[in-house]
């Protein structure tokens, strides 16, 4: 009985995780007459041009946050696991005063630094850029990242680095073949971190974008509520193929992900 009760629930818990699913892509095939008639079960004929329209609309949207997800983790990670290896291997002059800051700079909330960041950004003219916007979204990144990845390469054994430098490895190539491969599962784990929040970045590219065809995907669907306030069907379709890309990532990524966020417990 009790594992009956236990199984039971865990399909109640996935029944209602599926749910927004499940309503996204029956209202998708809708018109307006049977969405307000029927919402809740399928109805005939199915209308597949809400799919194509909305693809004709969100397509552009999910290539900008591609690009923008994509290029601010690899500026994320590029510039992170570097400062890691410095920080966490060597004393740097007022190192404990940066590391302070640091630290001040991960309580403060995001939208606190929005219009010095946007006074910034139209003095440096990355205003309305998608590389602009990829730039500012991996500094934000840095933060945390620096913060995760210092304390793993401090924990690690100074005889690797030891043996590598009586190699003759350098400081870059102590990164690539020690600090990398002893990291790489919570590198992984915050590729996709970074990764996610890239994509669903909202509040400052709506500030800072202008050009619709510029817009990345949230705020795509934001400007789309506008657009097809009265078109449900159309735009559920551009709902369920927003989530798409993340489904597929996690798909795939899951395992390093869960390993990444292990491995942080275990060093803890």
């Amino acid at each position: 009985m009790a594992r009956l009760l236990k199984h039971g629930y865990l399909w109640l818990m996935l029944a209602l995780v599926y749910l927004p699913f499940y309503v996204m892509l029956i209202i998708s095939f809708k018109d307006n007459k049977q969405f307000y008639n029927h919402p809740w079960v399928p109805t005939f004929p199915l209308h597949w041009e809400n799919w194509a329209e909305a693809w004709d609309t969100v397509g552009v949207f999910i290539a900008n946050s591609v690009f923008l997800a994509v290029t601010a983790t690899l500026v994320t990670l590029l510039v992170a696991v570097p400062a890691a290896y410095v920080f966490g291997r060597y004393r740097v002059p007022f190192g404990g005063i940066f590391w302070a800051g640091l630290i001040i700079l991960m309580l403060m909330p995001g939208v606190a630094n929005l219009i010095p960041l946007f006074n910034l950004m139209r003095r440096l003219s990355l205003l309305n850029s998608l590389m602009g916007l990829a730039v500012v979204t991996a500094a934000g990144g840095q933060v945390f990242c620096l913060f995760v990845l210092r304390n793993f390469v401090e924990d690690m054994p100074k005889e690797f680095f030891e043996c590598a430098r009586i190699d003759g490895a350098s400081h870059l190539q102590q990164v690539i073949h020690v600090v990398i491969p002893q990291c790489g599962g919570i590198i992984s784990a915050l590729a996709i971190m970074n990764f996610v929040g890239a994509w669903n970045s909202f509040i400052l590219p709506l500030i800072v974008i202008r050009d619709p065809e510029k817009l990345p995907l949230a705020v795509g669907l934001f400007r789309l509520q506008g657009a097809y306030v009265k078109q449900w069907g159309p735009l559920m379709a551009a709902y369920f193929i927003s989530a798409i890309p993340l489904v597929i990532l996690f798909a795939f990524t899951m395992r390093l992900f869960i390993r990444g966020i292990s491995e942080g417990a275990i060093k803890g």
